[in-house]
């Protein structure tokens, strides 16, 4: 489920060379373009994964992807290729099973390669709809799917429910549509592949971080387990990701984790309009603050308003009541954390590779040893990887060339 680096610390923007390669290429490809539906796309049985529109968002040379990356602070080393990227809405489902939509970035390389393998990239926890990688120019997760794609891959880079273009409010650590969204986005996204004449390689390239580390976990049992008849698991590579929930809210809730409030607050009412974690905001809020506090976990509200509407500790925010439901979690705690303490409790029938920074204060180390160890106990192929005493913003832009590296090799 959650987690990555909320994008609590403000991001850097694009250098001004890059952000004119996107702005440039993004009006060249855009122009003209309202984000109509796109006719002509044969539905799938029950509608899953069918496309709703497209707007072409950039239209890149192998030199502007390398720029676009050096100002997001990723190594381009790798780039080989032009990258053309479209924000792609699609039929998807809610939590209760009912009709809904949601968006991705899908991003495709400038080659004459007409079959290619895919990779699907899982962001982790991002609490404005507009900073998602089919949104926003200078997202960090765009960068990362430019990369994928610049190596010769397509990338299906979905924003999650509730976030990018897709209605209501993200259903933060809700594991069935954590899964099944981003399968409905592989199924759109060779759609969209298909109207170019390209076709995917069966087996999906599955990484994530932060809470897409779990939701790695998840969507790779769900290609296992078939969830799709045309996809099988290709790898799994799971980024700083709080694999033991549990321990994750409890450690929140002592104020152990850099933006605690954060994600807590986040968690919170995500979950008490899913599952109904408390009465009334007054009873998990002190005041002023439970007055305001769900409409700011909205998805509507920047993360600069979130930041500085609240406290800045969970001690300040919730009341010593709803502290200690989580430190010893009630029952209604459990039954919804017990399936996010165990997204690794399975065999893939691939090589799991595990990163995790020990200078993470965002998501502890301890997280990515409670994976491996589920692994472990299940006779899984694993191997964890230590990126390091850096924080967790910086363990992303260090794991995910190693990650392009162990694609190349696993995939060609």
């Amino acid at each position: 489920m959650p987690i990555k680096r909320f994008s609590w610390r403000s991001a850097r923007s694009l250098s001004a060379v890059a952000l004119a390669a996107v702005t440039v290429a993004a009006a060249t490809v855009a122009c003209g373009a309202d984000e109509t539906p796109d006719a002509g796309a044969p539905p799938s049985p029950d509608g899953r994964g069918a496309i709703v529109s497209v707007m072409p968002l950039v239209d890149l040379q192998p030199a502007e992807v390398s720029a676009v990356l050096r100002a997001a602070k990723f190594d381009p080393a790798q780039v080989r290729h032009g990258v053309t990227a479209s924000r792609v809405v699609y039929r998807t489902v809610g939590t209760k099973g009912e009709p809904t939509t949601a968006s991705q970035l899908v991003a495709l390389p400038k080659t004459d390669k007409n079959d290619l393998s895919v990779v699907s990239w899982l962001h982790g926890t991002t609490g404005f709809r507009g900073d998602v990688a089919s949104m926003k120019d200078t997202s960090t997760d765009r960068a990362v799917a430019l990369l994928f794609a610049s190596t010769g891959r397509a990338v299906s880079a979905p924003d999650y429910l509730g976030l990018g273009e897709g209605p209501g409010s993200h259903p933060y650590g809700h594991p069935e549509v954590t899964a099944s969204a981003p399968v409905d986005a592989l199924r759109s996204a060779r759609e969209f592949a298909g109207r170019q004449g390209r076709t995917f390689d069966e087996r999906v390239l599955v990484s994530g971080f932060s809470q897409g580390g779990p939701a790695t976990m998840m969507v790779g049992r769900a290609l296992q387990d078939r969830a799709d008849s045309s996809f099988t698991l290709g790898a799994l590579a799971p980024i700083d990701g709080p694999f033991n929930l549990t321990k994750f809210v409890a450690d929140a809730a002592d104020d152990k984790l850099s933006n605690s409030h954060l994600y807590l607050g986040y968690l919170a009412t995500a979950w008490d309009r899913m599952f109904g974690i408390y009465d009334s905001p007054q009873q998990a809020f002190r005041e002023p603050y439970a007055a305001r506090v769900e409409a700011l976990f909205d998805g509507d509200h920047q993360q600069k308003e979130i930041v500085t509407s609240l406290p800045k500790s969970a001690k300040e925010l919730f009341t010593d009541e709803f502290l200690d439901s989580v430190r010893k979690p009630t029952e209604v705690w459990q039954r919804h954390l017990r399936p996010l303490d165990t997204t690794c409790d399975w065999r893939p029938d691939v090589p799991v590779h595990l990163y995790q920074a020990s200078g993470d204060r965002d998501v502890l180390p301890d997280n990515a040893r409670h994976c491996q160890q589920q692994l472990v106990a299940k006779g899984a192929e694993q191997q964890l990887i230590e990126l390091g005493d850096v924080d967790h913003n910086t363990s992303v832009r260090m794991a995910v060339p190693r990650v392009v590296e162990e694609f190349n090799r696993l995939a060609g």
